[in-house]
C-alpha cells in the first residue's frame, strides 16, 4: 500500500573528492539500438519535508538495479513536477565498492565516470522537462547495481521523485559526485530516487521492454530493503535464467505505492489515511508519462485497483471500466496488454479498511477479469490464486505475508514472478 510520506532534513558536511575514470568510449560493432534497463515512475514532492523544500548545495547518491546490459549507457533525469528550472551542477555514474562495509554509499573509484549533457558537465532541466545525458562508453551488465550521484548547486524547489525505492540512498552537502567514500553523506533514508527516472543501454537486437504498471505490491512494499526482491526484479531474473542464449527484454517497474485507478494521490482514504502527492495521479493520467514514452516498451502488465477498493470503496464497475480503458489505450498503440487479478488483504489496517462489502467488490472484479477480461486483454495473470490462503481466500497465505496482510514478503514476490507465463510476453 502507500507508505507514509518521507520527511527528510537537509544538511551534511563536505568530503574530499577522488576519482578514477575507466572503460572504453567506443560503441560496439554492428547494428545496435537503445533499450531501457531501469526506470521509475515519478511524482511531485510532498507538502512538507525535503521533497517539498528541495536540495540546495547538496548531492544525492542513488543506487539502481539494472535488468539488461549493454556497451553504452545514457541516464534520464526529470523535472516533470518541478515548479522551476533545476540546475544540475555535476553528475557521475559508478559501480559500488563491494569491498567496503557500506557498499551502497562507497563507490569503486576505478569505475567512476562523469556524465555530460551536450558535452558539458552541468546542465539545466527546464520546468516540466526531461534531461538526457550524452551516451557514455560504460559497460553495463545484466542484473547489476549502479550508483548515480547528482549535485544541485542551488535550491531546486519541490523535487520530482519516486518515494519508495526500497533502497538506501544518500544525501550530503556540497559536490560529492566524485567522492569514493560515503562519509559525507549524512542523510540516509530508505527511500527516494530524486530527479532520476531512467537508465538506457545500447545493445544488439533488443527485444524491447516489459513495463509493470502497478501499485505498492509491485513497488516492493513488504520486500527486503536493499535486496531487489520486488516481483518485477525477480521476473527479470527469471527471464535471464530461462533464456541464457537469447537477448531478454528489460523489465521496467513503473509502479507507485498507493496509486489508484480513479483517484489522486492527495485524496484521503479509509482508516484515516490522509493521502500524499507521492502516491501519484490517477493511473490513466500516468500512461502518457510512465508507460508510452519508455524506451522500447512492448508489453505492459497492469496490476491496479485494490487501492480504489480499500481507500475509496469504488464499485466493481468503476474499477473494471478503468482497467478496460487502460487496455484499450495500450492495444491502440500496438502494445501487448496483460492484466492481473486483485490480491487479498483481509486483516490490513483498522476498521473500515477491509469489510465484507469491499471483499465482494474485489471478488466481482476478479470474476470479470477471469471471464470477459480474458477475452479483451491479451492475457491474464492470476496473482490472487497464487497469493491467497486456500482456507481463507480473503487473506494472504501466511507463508507469503510480509506481516501487514496486504503486501507479499520475499517468498510471495518470488511466487508472483514465477506465476507470470513467459509465453504471454511479447519477446
Amino acid at each position: 500500500m502507500a507508505s507514509a510520506a518521507v520527511l527528510l532534513i537537509a544538511g551534511a558536511p563536505a568530503v574530499t573528492a577522488s576519482a578514477g575514470p575507466a572503460e572504453t568510449e567506443s560503441a560496439p560493432n554492428g547494428r545496435t539500438e537503445w533499450a531501457a534497463s531501469w526506470a521509475a515512475a515519478v511524482t511531485r514532492g510532498n507538502t512538507v519535508g525535503l521533497t517539498n523544500t528541495g536540495l540546495n548545495n547538496q548531492s544525492i547518491r542513488m543506487t539502481v538495479h539494472t535488468s539488461v546490459g549493454g556497451d553504452r549507457v545514457r541516464v534520464r533525469l526529470t523535472n516533470l513536477y518541478g515548479e522551476q528550472a533545476v540546475k544540475v551542477g555535476h553528475a557521475t555514474i559508478a559501480r559500488p565498492n563491494t569491498a567496503t562495509v557500506d557498499d551502497r554509499s562507497d563507490i569503486d573509484p576505478a569505475t567512476l565516470r562523469e556524465l555530460t549533457f551536450n558535452g558539458s558537465s552541468s546542465a539545466t532541466i527546464n520546468r516540466g522537462a526531461e534531461l538526457l545525458s550524452d551516451p557514455l562508453g560504460f559497460r553495463v551488465r545484466e542484473q547489476e547495481e549502479l550508483i548515480v550521484t547528482l549535485y544541485f548547486p542551488v535550491l531546486t524547489g519541490p523535487v520530482t521523485f519516486h518515494g519508495q525505492s526500497r533502497a538506501t540512498n544518500f544525501i550530503g552537502a556540497t559536490d560529492l559526485t566524485t567522492a569514493a567514500g560515503g562519509a559525507g553523506f549524512t542523510i540516509k533514508p530508505d527511500c527516494c530516487w530524486m530527479f532520476l527516472s531512467g537508465i538506457d543501454v545500447e545493445r544488439r537486437l533488443s527485444p524491447g521492454a516489459v513495463v509493470v504498471f502497478g501499485d505498492s505490491i509491485a513497488d516492493g512494499n513488504g520486500s527486503t530493503v536493499n535486496a531487489n526482491k520486488r516481483w518485477p526484479d525477480l521476473l527479470a531474473d527469471r527471464l535471464i535464467d530461462s533464456r541464457p542464449e537469447v537477448r531478454t527484454p528489460g523489465v521496467l517497474n513503473m509502479s507507485l505505492a498507493g496509486n489508484r485507478l480513479n483517484h489522486e494521490g492527495p485524496e484521503p482514504g479509509a482508516g484515516d489515511f490522509p493521502g500524499y502527492y507521492e502516491l501519484g495521479p490517477n493511473a490513466l493520467a500516468r500512461l502518457n508519462e510512465d508507460v508510452f514514452p519508455q524506451t522500447g516498451v512492448r508489453t505492459v502488465i497492469t496490476h491496479l485497483g485494490i487501492n480504489d477498493i480499500w481507500m475509496n470503496g469504488d464499485s466493481a464497475e468503476s474499477v473494471i471500466a478503468s482497467l478496460r480503458q487502460i487496455n484499450q489505450q495500450l492495444q491502440a498503440r500496438g502494445l501487448t496488454s496483460l492484466v492481473s487479478t486483485l490480491t487479498p488483504y483481509e486483516g490490513n489496517g483498522g476498521p473500515g479498511v477491509w469489510t465484507p462489502e469491499k471483499e465482494a467488490i474485489r471478488q466481482a472484479v476478479n470474476t470479470w477479469l477471469r471471464g470477459q477480461g480474458v477475452r479483451e486483454f491479451d492475457g491474464l495473470i492470476d496473482f490472487d490464486k497464487v497469493l491467497r490462503d486456500p482456507g481463507q481466500p480473503s487473506r494472504l497465505l501466511p507463508a507469503y505475508d510480509s506481516g501487514d496482510h496486504i503486501h507479499p514478503n520475499d517468498a510471495g514476490n518470488q511466487a508472483m514472478a514465477n506465476a507470470v507465463p513467459l509465453r504471454l510476453l511479447d519477446l
